[in-house]
């Protein structure tokens, strides 16, 4: 009787994972929101917005974790590009709530400017080879958007802050709870190569700088990791992969803050010598892009193209979830 209890309650929350107490979080296909509860009060925030086809999930696990029709506080986010916001209209509209981002993410949501273009010729891995084919344009939702407190402070959050963490896009923060150190990093840091079809596939876990292919400052993304580390934090939970925490994260963590241009750095790219600018009104220079082989380029936009659609199909049929480690 007991094991069946046990089995019925594994099989009620395969929607979502533990991340620690009060933060739980889900993954769609490769990429992960996060539902914090205050326990002062029971109300609760979401943490980004996946992909459109997140929808359903989130409000089935917001269902099973804090009732039926229960809606959040606020939606946070760590930043918009298009894994992160894909159902962000839908929810804002259905929910009512206000959308909280940091001041320079403003433009991309509010439909004034695109982000600085994927980098495909990045390389590391058919994710990033398919990365010209990701949604670039800005959402609008200006009637909802909120800024961030400038004190560092978490709206509805009492007990966690914001770090300003850009690199990867310019207004990209992660959050902090300084009681246990529990990190949601968004994707300033990773955990597994997201370049890496195959390592999305089986969400190896391997502690990563930001996806290269959306990276447009590496010198401020280097910066962001090191505060990141300055944080120690217990855990990380990050936009890509899977927790992470104890002796491995704190040593993979160091090495890559110590050795962020060795690690993380790709040897080509767009914007690895020559990053794009950005400002509070948007995008203001952008490099030239990298001159590629054609049969080279061609060749593996097909691989990528084959390769990301079993991937949709591989992750749909294993999205469990999964104990820290």
């Amino acid at each position: 009787m007991v094991m069946r209890e046990q089995l019925d309650k594994k099989e009620a929350h395969s929607l979502y994972f533990e991340v620690a107490p009060n933060v739980w979080g889900t993954k769609d296909i490769f990429v992960n929101m996060y539902m914090v509860r205050n326990p002062e009060d029971s109300t609760w925030v979401l943490i980004d917005a996946g992909l459109k086809s997140s929808y359903a999930k989130i409000k089935k696990m917001a269902a099973e974790l804090f009732g039926p029709n229960s809606k959040p506080e606020a939606i946070l986010l760590t930043h918009g590009h298009f894994d992160h916001i894909g159902s962000l209209h839908r929810l804002v509209e259905e929910w009512g709530v206000e959308v909280y981002a940091h001041y320079l993410e403003l433009p991309y949501l509010s439909g004034k400017s695109s982000y600085p273009p994927p980098d495909p010729s990045v390389g590391g891995g058919l994710m990033a080879s398919a990365s010209w084919m990701y949604p670039k344009t800005p959402i609008n939702i200006e009637s909802h958007l909120n800024v961030l407190p400038p004190d560092g402070t978490v709206p509805f959050l009492p007990g966690w802050i914001y770090l300003h963490t850009p690199g990867h896009a310019p207004g990209h923060v992660s959050f902090f709870r300084q009681r246990d150190k529990v990190l949601v990093a968004g994707d300033a840091v990773v955990t597994t190569n997201q370049e890496s079809a195959m390592s999305v596939m089986m969400q190896t876990k391997i502690l990563s700088g930001p996806p290269k292919y959306f990276t447009y400052d590496w010198e401020a993304a280097g910066s962001s990791v090191r505060n990141i580390s300055d944080l120690r934090p217990a855990v990380i939970a990050s936009g890509h992969g899977k927790p992470m925490s104890g002796r491995q994260m704190d040593t993979q963590l160091t090495n890559l803050s110590v050795h962020f241009r060795d690690l993380a750095v790709p040897n080509q790219g767009r914007y690895v010598n020559d990053p794009a600018v950005a400002d509070a009104n948007g995008v203001r220079y952008i490099p030239p892009a990298e001159k590629t082989n054609r049969t080279v380029l061609f060749a593996g936009l097909a691989i990528a193209a084959i390769a990301i659609s079993l991937i949709v199909v591989g992750l749909s049929k294993s999205n469990k979830p999964d104990s820290l480690a």
